[in-house]
């Protein structure tokens, strides 16, 4: 792994930690996860823009989904 590569995965999943709400012992996935977005980003400028691509960006912009508590039923 090349010291750039290896520090821009650092650095995403780092930002993938604090959008998760920094939470423990998920290093594991945000890495596996900003690994999968770096290499999926390098594919990209080397052949243009793919559906993997696509993915990617989308699941960036994706925040954390909380639960969400169920709608109190109406009165009949």
């Amino acid at each position: 792994m090349t010291d750039d590569r290896h520090e821009r995965i650092r650095q995403r999943a780092h930002e993938i930690w604090e959008q998760a709400g920094r939470p423990e012992g998920a290093h594991l996935e945000h890495w596996d996860r900003a690994t999968a977005e770096i290499d999926a980003a390098g594919k990209t400028k080397a052949k243009g823009p793919t559906k993997a691509s696509a993915k990617v960006e989308k699941a960036k912009a994706k925040a954390p989904v909380k639960a969400k508590a169920p709608k109190p039923k109406a009165k009949a």
